[in-house]
């Protein structure tokens, strides 16, 4: 499952490298992370190489999810809050992470698609806090909390 309007899909190139969401990073995720209703979300199915041990999933790829979902619904709220949606081709706002907490509820197995589900409060107008359930199936498996900030213009590698 995926979704169809992703925000990563309209990120600026500059900034589209990341390991966990980046659209041009070859190596990475491709974490895609869109709207459900005003719910934002992104699904993903581990690969064999995320195992902790066997048969489940590593804690690093959680977190890395919870992150990349964190920041991808910050900018999502913002391009909303601007008027516009991903569908519109727009360049999204570009955030970075100014915290990230983690709890697992329970291990996540290998082999089951995992959908993070996040809601998100504005603390300022260019300061979100994304609150994030990852489901394995029914079961939520982590949980998660993301202060997300807009991205610094000094944020650039020229």
């Amino acid at each position: 499952m995926q979704v169809k309007y992703a925000i990563q899909d309209v990120y600026p190139d500059d900034f589209a490298h990341c390991y966990g969401c980046g659209r041009l990073n070859e190596s990475g995720h491709h974490f895609r992370t869109g709207w459900e209703d005003d719910q934002t979300v992104t699904y993903y199915t581990p690969e064999p190489e995320h195992t902790a041990i066997p048969g489940f999933v590593y804690g690093g790829l959680m977190a890395s999810l919870i992150d990349c979902h964190g920041t991808g619904s910050a900018s999502l709220a913002l391009l909303r809050k601007d008027g516009h949606e991903p569908e519109d081709g727009v360049e999204a706002p570009r955030f970075v992470t100014a915290s990230l907490e983690v709890k697992f509820v329970k291990p996540t197995p290998q082999g089951v698609t995992l959908k993070a589900v996040g809601k998100f409060e504005e603390i300022r107008p260019k300061k979100f806090k994304i609150h994030t359930d990852v489901y394995a199936g029914d079961d939520i498996v982590a949980k998660g909390e993301v202060v997300a900030v807009v991205m610094p213009d000094t944020f650039t590698s020229k």
